[in-house]
């Protein structure tokens, strides 16, 4: 049995995710979290392969105590799963303490999409919206080069900061992507994006590295792509909090609802299940029952 220092088996682990499993900095960052969280609020805690199942049990009690989230709740046992099973294949642990706890059902929720029309407001927003001051003047454009890229290729927020110049082809209307885990995809663009990404390169000079910039021509974050959203939010009519994965459940949603294939959807959004991609089909679902019960008389 490994009775190296917690500090030192949880460094170990990390680097097998990082260099073995490809990890993204996001999932690096969670684990890291959960595991120290964990090693924080369990009393006695002593060593790694001193816990048994019912140290485990009392976490997710305290955990649901505290009305801690589902999909935050299954995160932090994803890490600690994760852990043991490495302790397992690598560190001589005999038993794995964890097969003997259950966990809630994950919670489905319908994921909230906007209607085409409110999409389509908010595209128009950043040539409407008074630039600030001493903002360079190409900023509408690349704001309005990001909704439409959003909106037209349905990626997330963390694969749109990553993009760079060479990974937008104008020519074949199409963007590489690199997705979770590593995994590279290509995604059609509509030309309403393309020729927003083409403007906006020209008016701020963005030739290579990373497509979209900051007023400090540094590579944008995420939080400021968030920022970005919720200031135009503020100026439109449309009554709910918009984020970058509203667009991107928007995308898929009206793609269904006009008739496209569930699996190149899958494809599209980078989903490695097809279960995750079937719950727009859901909100397709909901949204027709809505529309029937406003319209037929013997709704």
């Amino acid at each position: 049995m490994d009775r190296r220092p917690v500090e030192e088996l949880e460094a170990d682990y990390f680097t097998y995710l990082e260099v073995e499993r490809n990890a993204s900095p996001c999932t690096l960052k969670n684990y890291e979290h959960a595991l120290r969280r964990f090693r924080n609020r369990s009393r006695g805690f002593e060593h790694w392969f001193a816990c048994e199942a019912e140290d485990f049990r009392g976490y997710l009690f305290d955990l649901m105590k505290a009305e801690t989230a589902r999909a935050t709740l299954r995160l932090h046992f994803a890490a600690l799963r994760g852990f043991y099973r490495y302790l397992r294949r690598r560190g001589g642990l005999a038993k794995d303490p964890l097969l003997e706890v259950q966990l809630p059902k994950r919670e489905r929720k319908l994921p909230v999409v906007l209607t085409v029309a409110q999409v389509l407001e908010l595209l128009e927003l950043p040539f409407r919206v008074e630039l600030p001051r001493q903002a360079p003047s190409w900023l509408p454009a690349r704001d309005a080069a990001i909704l439409e890229l959003f909106y037209g290729s349905g990626i997330r927020v963390s694969e749109l900061t990553q993009l760079n110049v060479a990974d937008c082809d104008a020519a074949m209307e199409t963007v590489r992507v690199r997705g979770k885990g590593g995994k590279d995809r290509i995604c059609p663009v509509g030309p309403p994006a393309i020729r927003a990404v083409e403007r906006y390169r020209f008016e701020a000079g963005v030739r290579e590295g990373a497509l979209f910039i900051s007023k400090l021509r540094k590579r944008l974050s995420a939080r400021s792509v968030e920022m970005l959203l919720e200031k135009y939010l503020a100026q439109s009519s449309i009554p709910i909090r918009v984020s970058p994965h509203k667009l991107r459940h928007s995308f898929a949603t009206h793609l269904l609802e006009n008739g496209a294939d569930l699996r190149c959807v899958q494809e599209l959004l980078g989903h490695a299940s097809l279960s995750t991609t079937q719950l727009y089909t859901h909100v397709t679902v909901e949204r027709v029952k809505k529309v029937y019960d406003q319209a037929h008389p013997r709704a």
